[in-house]
């Protein structure tokens, strides 16, 4: 089971990568485990020393007055969660979550620190990867 956030690498620059263990329900466990869920609009806060898992949305069939997208609570050393915030405020980074995996038993979340691309460097990226495509097909067209 690995959930990856394939908007993550298009819209932030990924500078440095943690590992967070995260607290769940038991329908939410086997949820993620089918593979059903979505991090594509997720991201952490750090609030009074502890660190959230803010708008993952996971959900759970069967349950009543369930919200899906409901914070959870994300495990990490106090070491690196000062680490983290005190590079969050030196350089306005955010902590986006990457990819939601299990790790023998346990569910994982890798949080990365990102800072925003601007809109001319995500189209230049784009523009990259056009002519990168066109290239191939040029060269699998001459060998044929």
């Amino acid at each position: 089971m690995k959930i990856v956030n394939r908007r993550a690498k298009f819209n932030y620059k990924l500078l440095e990568k943690y590992e967070a263990g995260i607290i769940l329900s038991g329908a939410e466990v086997k949820a993620l485990k089918k593979g059903s869920a979505d991090i594509s609009q997720t991201y952490a806060k750090i609030v009074e020393g502890e660190v959230w898992l803010i708008n993952a949305n996971i959900p759970v069939v069967g349950k009543k007055n369930y919200n899906p997208t409901r914070t959870r609570k994300l495990l990490l050393h106090k070491k690196e969660i000062i680490s983290i915030l005190s590079k969050i405020k030196a350089k306005k980074l955010t902590i986006v979550a990457t990819k939601v995996y299990n790790r023998k038993r346990l569910i994982k979340v890798e949080l990365a620190l990102a800072k925003t691309k601007k809109q001319f460097e995500k189209k230049a990226v784009l523009r990259k990867r056009d002519i990168e495509r066109e290239i191939e097909q040029e060269l699998k067209n001459r060998e044929n």
